[in-house]
């Protein structure tokens, strides 16, 4: 019995559909090939490592408005322009000028049961300074804003002691940290409102150490500035004990002081499209850092990593079909004018990003990229990202809904993505605007993972768009 004829509609539809299956599967084997080339590349020949080195040795804290932040900036200029890239250029941002002063003292004093302790703190990026003469006062621990808020006018004339520790059943230490970084932020003002003379806030770390963490503080011009001071855990545990014992006064010497703002800039350096130059797809960190060390995971890895992006791009002779911009963008801690500034700029320039990529979670080992964007066309661009991840799972990468970075999420409204590149956290905030953030605590691997993860997103971007 002989086959039935298929009609020929049938058999061009089958010679189509197998036709566009052996091309995606060819796509498929180009992008996996792509890629493995991408992280050989980052991993044999990346310049991160080496930058950072410079960056923290030689350079060190750069702080906004310092001597070495405008030394960063020139020394990232001078190594984007060795790239060979197609454009290089500094675009001017004016930025707060806060001076830490001299060392800060902070003191149990007269307690009957342990007499005077010294406390490991940190003056806190923006507060005021105590004088030279410094202050007295009793202490009042406190939990949370809304316990200021209820003690009101019982706090008038004492230091408030903010001792909310991160919650550390969060795995994702991020999550943690925002539980508790109202205390810092907005904490000050707050205990002010109600006459407080200074506030003593707990160092936001989920590690029991002696090392006290700075940041920034809020000023709310409604109510008089005042001192403010963050201490250890150890000694935040210290003094909270005590304090269900007996009565604790404080003594607090701080000279730190906001003078004029001064100009600076964020460093920008891109590879023009070749076929879709209008759209942008941005690769950025915070050039700036606290003072007190040298930044290395925060954020200088970032930096590092949004320069070696372009750098791994050139040396693959990759030709982008849409802008890849590199941007480092300043002072991201106290201030985030660099990225309030880029953003504006934009808007005027009428530019459209595609997408943001953003590195400020240090240099740890890569688990993948957060991702936000207008709910007007997230999830239906969204969805088209999630059809990579078997490209990317075998690096151990996911994806994942949630905020994107600090500087790039006001540019939401031009309704591109934005990611946030995501490390392991687990040790983050062991090393979050302390002292002992550099160079040592950094692993190259590690921190050359993270340059290989994000090149191997920009590629995909560039490559199928959103």
């Amino acid at each position: 019995m002989y086959p039935k004829k298929i009609p020929v509609i049938i058999v061009f539809s089958l010679i189509f559909t197998l036709n566009l299956s052996a091309q995606q599967n060819n796509d498929i084997d180009k992008d996996a090939f792509f890629i493995r080339s991408i992280y050989d590349e980052a991993l044999i020949n990346g310049q991160a490592f080496d930058w950072l080195n410079y960056l923290t040795q030689r350079i060190g804290g750069r702080l906004s408005g310092s001597p070495q932040a405008a030394a960063a900036v020139e020394y990232t200029r001078q190594e984007l322009l060795r790239l060979g890239l197609d454009t290089v250029y500094l675009q001017e941002c004016m930025v707060p000028h806060w001076v830490r002063g001299e060392k800060e003292q902070v003191r149990i004093i007269n307690s009957s049961k342990l007499g005077s302790v010294d406390l490991s703190a940190l003056a806190l990026g923006n507060s005021v300074g105590t004088g030279p003469s410094g202050l007295t006062a009793e202490v009042i621990e406190v939990k949370s804003l809304d316990e200021v808020d209820s003690l009101g006018e019982e706090i008038s004339g004492k230091i408030v002691f903010y001792n909310r520790p991160m919650d550390p059943r969060q795995i994702n230490t991020f999550h943690a940290y925002g539980g508790a970084v109202d205390q810092r932020g907005t904490g000050p003002s707050r205990a002010s409102k109600y006459g407080a003379v200074a506030a003593i806030v707990r160092s936001m770390t989920n590690r029991s150490d002696d090392i006290p963490h700075t940041g920034a503080t809020v000023n709310d011009e409604r109510y008089p500035f005042i001192p403010s001071v963050a201490i250890s855990t150890n000694d935040a545990d210290l003094l909270g004990d005590l304090l269900k014992e007996e009565r604790v006064r404080v003594y607090i010497r701080t000279t730190c002081e906001n003078l004029p703002p001064v100009k600076s800039y964020n460093v920008i350096g891109e590879i023009k499209g070749s076929q879709h130059p209008e759209e942008i797809i941005l690769v950025g960190g915070h050039l700036d850092s606290w003072d007190v060390g040298t930044g290395a995971h925060d954020d200088g890895a970032g930096c590092v990593h949004a320069m070696d992006v372009l750098q791994v791009i050139k040396r693959l002779d990759y030709r982008p079909k849409r802008t890849i911009r590199c941007v480092l963008f300043m002072n991201e801690e106290n201030g985030l004018m660099g990225g309030r500034t880029y953003q504006k700029v934009s808007f005027e320039n009428e530019e459209y990003h595609m997408a943001a990529i953003e590195s400020d979670r240090g240099g740890f080992t890569p688990r993948g990229f957060s991702c936000e964007g207008d709910p007007s066309i997230f999830n239906e661009k969204f969805a088209k990202v999630l059809k990579w991840l078997p490209l990317l799972e075998s690096y151990g990468l996911n994806f994942s809904t949630g905020g994107s970075g600090a500087d790039i999420s006001g540019l939401k409204p031009q309704k591109g993505l934005l990611f946030g590149f995501v490390p392991d956290s687990q040790r983050y905030f062991d090393y979050h605007h302390t002292p002992i953030d550099g160079l040592d605590v950094v692993n190259k691997r590690e921190l050359q993972l993270g340059v290989a993860s994000i090149t191997s997103l920009v590629y995909l971007l560039d490559k199928y768009g959103i």
